[in-house]
């Protein structure tokens, strides 16, 4: 390389006739190939000034460009020897570059593949810096592009772009260079410079027209980055995808539905737009690259046949897969719950044979797909588990770490070895929350494999675990800023968490809770119904800062915000005011909520025994209730069957507590589905239940277990007493449904009564309430518990509920104290 560097420049080398910049610039014109390049620099190397070089690489770039990604020819251009030639002659002319020019020229070099530890790389980014204040935004844009390229996400350099961006972005106007911008400085910003950005990228959303699609999906990839759903931005981008429909291919189409399922942002437009498109494309996609793309996007949303028709597809071409390809469809697999036994083989044998190929955190995204497929493959499960340990052994990442123990935990048949043990240990004081909570229940699971350790709570795992509940209970001592403290719970969970730290947590929060504000309110509402924590000091500051800023909360925040108080059966000092204030905001906005979203917050809202007419009224609607079979077609089969059993059971709810609103009861057929799906079989303890009330009442058959109620709210035991309390019995019969052929039904589907009770008998509810019923850290009772009583009185029940925490007391620990407690429930509490 030297030698031709040497050859280039002496001045041997000058013997050749002068050619002038516009004879060469109108050959290079004249170019329809990178061979006509090539041949052309060849002649001339020795003249070429930078602009001649700078031109050169371009052409050969825009040829690339516009040929199909099969049909590339990259490596062809990037070895060639006269591509060597332009890039010794750039490398010896960065200092004459224009800016424009400099930075143009290191992003073909990239997309050329070149290395970026090349020294012409390096010189032009380390030249790049030296000019950066004298870059103009266009020009920073694209250079911070490069750099983004290159993974310097977290440099020095970077932080310099960011603020040179902070400092200029009043008067920023261009959307293009925001949103690459934005792409490219997102690991180095703070939270208030984020929102600072959103509302300039909101800002010209709203004034710039028409907005092209990049720009608008730049910016979405944005809030991906920064892990933030900020609705408000996403609807405008979204709003811009919808414009431009026609130009939404595969690999768009893939791109915004990963981003969007990352956010956990769902559109039913767009999803319905994107299912029908994909759905079209099918036929056409017959590489391996794009079919991975369509099957990654299509197969979560498509119907049955369609699914089917991909999973055939993907068995034609599965051998073709490459190593990345088949980490695309093992992940997708696991997305659509696919239980083809021929697919999961076919990829876990190509996962198999590539596994050496994939780094941590694509092992570990592999470990948890397969084990959600319950893939049987051994040998890929124990060549795993060898990956795992080895890449645990050199890494030195706490969250990294926390990453590969939990992922090793999940393996079947894996073990805590010496190695598993130092690395836990060494990275305890650098560990943050949600990394100990992986610690600790990636310990518990060894303990309970390894019954060695069972009688020696002080061997290697019980000491360990001691560390980790040191660790995290004074972490949590030292928390001081509420944020930093949510983001560290956002992901612990289990049961350690709720009986280690659950308590110190929320005490933690309610020292910290003046911080609770309009930002962050939505979050920490979350958190509190992820937990089932009941605490009033902190639901009523929820409540306040609800009712305070009120104007600054999006739409979809207030189901958030309604569903702890429906969850936890709480009402706030101003609760009036909070529900009037949440509805009325519902009522002004009924159009920009989701279906799902509409059907979830009204149930919230009956739970806690509001029924706003107008919200009943637009869900209980033959547009609405289409709308929303079609997004539900399109949505997770987990949240596709909450939102269709919440809407039966919002539909009960309105039928019994508000039959002034004419609504019918159109759930029959899917109520008998869910019955003949459940399992009727009593566990020991009803068991146990039922023969004690059959002693109580003069036998078995005075009892029903478990009965089945009209509008089906099922409940565990049911018996009838006449108007002097004296147990009737039950009729035998063949099934349990059969007791609703005694149900009245009136002409608007309402329920107007049972036959068969004779005057001033009534029938009991005996319901046992096990620990689920109640809040996590105390005896009050949730939502659903009280809503499903209110109802069943509303049925004509009297309902004896019996509490775990009453039945296994010390108290009732013999069969004449558990007899004498079931008389009193039943026949004196009236």
């Amino acid at each position: 390389m030297f030698c031709l560097r040497r050859f280039l420049l002496s001045p041997r080398s000058c013997q050749f006739r002068k050619w002038s910049s516009d004879s060469f610039f109108s050959q290079l014109n004249q170019c329809t190939n990178e061979d006509q390049v090539f041949d052309l620099v060849g002649k001339n190397k020795t003249k070429l000034s930078e602009k001649h070089v700078e031109t050169a690489v371009d052409l050969l770039w825009q040829f690339q460009k516009k040929k199909p990604d099969l049909l590339r020819n990259i490596s062809y251009i990037r070895d060639h020897p006269r591509f060597l030639i332009l890039r010794i002659l750039a490398e010896n002319k960065i200092g004459s570059m224009s800016n424009e020019a400099l930075v143009k020229m290191l992003y073909n070099l990239l997309k050329f593949n070149i290395d970026a530890h090349d020294s012409l790389v390096e010189e032009i980014v380390m030249e790049g810096w030296r000019r950066l204040d004298s870059l103009n935004m266009p020009e920073l844009s694209k250079f911070s592009l490069c750099l983004h390229e290159q993974q310097m996400f977290h440099s020095p350099l970077m932080g310099q772009i960011a603020e040179i961006v902070n400092k200029n972005l009043a008067s920023m106007q261009d959307t293009r260079v925001l949103s690459v911008l934005m792409v490219t400085i997102s690991s180095v910003i703070s939270q208030s410079f984020r929102d600072r950005l959103i509302q300039k990228a909101e800002f010209l959303l709203d004034t710039v027209d028409p907005t092209p699609l990049n720009y608008a999906r730049r910016f979405v990839q944005f809030l991906k980055n920064v892990k933030f759903c900020h609705r408000p931005l996403l609807h405008k981008c979204n709003k811009v995808f919808l414009q431009n429909v026609n130009q939404l291919d595969v690999d768009n189409l893939s791109i915004i539905l990963g981003f969007y399922q990352f956010l956990q942002f769902n559109n039913t437009d767009f999803r319905l737009v994107a299912k029908q498109k994909l759905t079209e494309m099918m036929d056409d996609c017959t590489s391996p690259s794009r079919f991975t793309r369509l099957f990654a996007a299509l197969a979560p949303i498509a119907e049955p046949e369609v699914r089917e028709q991909l999973i055939d597809a993907s068995l034609l071409m599965a051998d073709e897969f490459d190593h990345l390809q088949a980490l695309c469809m093992i992940e997708t697999m696991q997305e659509m719950a696919c239980r083809s036994s021929q697919l999961i083989q076919k990829i876990s044998s190509l996962l198999l044979k590539y596994l050496d190929l994939y780094n941590p955190t694509e092992l570990t995204r592999i470990t948890q797909a397969l084990i959600a497929l319950r893939c049987p493959n051994p040998d890929l499960y124990a060549k795993l588990q060898i990956l795992l340990i080895n890449h645990l052994k050199v890494n030195i990442i706490p969250a990294e770490i926390s990453m590969l123990i939990r992922t090793l935990s999940t393996l079947p048949s894996s073990f805590m070895d010496e190695v598993v043990v130092s690395r836990i240990d060494a990275i305890l004081p650098q560990s943050s929350l949600s990394d100990l909570s992986s610690f600790a229940a990636a310990l518990m699971k060894w303990v309970r494999r390894d019954k060695s350790t069972w009688q020696s709570p002080s061997g290697p795992y019980g000491t360990l675990l001691q560390k980790v509940n040191h660790c995290a209970l004074e972490r949590i001592e030292k928390a001081n800023d509420l944020d930093l403290l949510l983001e560290e719970m956002k992901y612990a969970s289990g049961e350690w968490f709720e009986e280690v730290l659950l308590e110190d947590v929320i005490a933690a929060f309610q020292h910290l809770k003046d911080q609770i504000m309009w930002t962050n309110v939505v979050e920490f509402s979350s958190f509190l119904i992820r937990t089932s924590f009941f605490c009033p000091p902190l639901l009523d500051r929820i409540a306040a800062v609800t009712l305070q800023h009120s104007d600054k909360i999006y739409n979809s925040g207030t189901y958030s915000l309604v569903l702890p108080f429906a969850i936890l059966n709480y009402d706030p000092p101003q609760s009036e005011e909070f529900f009037k204030t949440c509805i009325g905001f519902l009522s002004c906005q009924l159009g920009c909520f989701e279906p799902h979203l509409l059907v979830l917050l009204a149930f919230a809202l009956a739970v806690a025994e509001y029924f706003p007419e107008n919200l009943v009224t637009a869900i209980f609607n033959v547009d609405f209730l289409t709308k929303l079979d079609a997004q539900l077609a399109t949505l997770p089969d987990t949240l596709n069957r909450r939102v269709r059993l919440r809407l039966m059971e919002l539909n009960r709810a309105v039928c019994l507590e508000c039959p002034e609103f004419q609504v019918p009861w159109f759930h029959e057929r899917y109520c008998q589905q869910l019955q003949r799906k459940s399992n009727g079989s009593l566990s020991a303890l009803h068991q146990q239940i039922h023969s004690l009330l059959g002693e109580i009442l003069g036998g078995s058959h005075f009892a029903k277990a478990p009965a089945l109620t009209p509008y089906y709210y099922g409940i565990d035991f049911e018996c009838i007493l006449d108007r002097n309390k004296k147990p009737l019995p039950y009729v035998e019969q063949s099934m349990v449904m059969a007791e609703l052929e005694t149900v009245h039904w009136g002409q608007d589907g309402q329920y107007a009564g049972r036959k068969g009770l004779p005057p001033g008998a009534q029938r009991i509810a005996v319901e046992f309430l096990d620990s689920k019923a109640f809040c996590k850290n105390s005896e009050h009772l949730k939502g659903e518990v009280v809503i499903k009583k209110r109802h069943l009185e509303i049925l004509g029940y009297r309902v004896v509920q019996i509490p775990h925490f009453e039945w296994n007391s010390m108290e009732l620990s013999s069969k004449d104290a558990w007899i004498k407690y079931l008389k009193k429930k039943i026949f004196e509490e009236v």
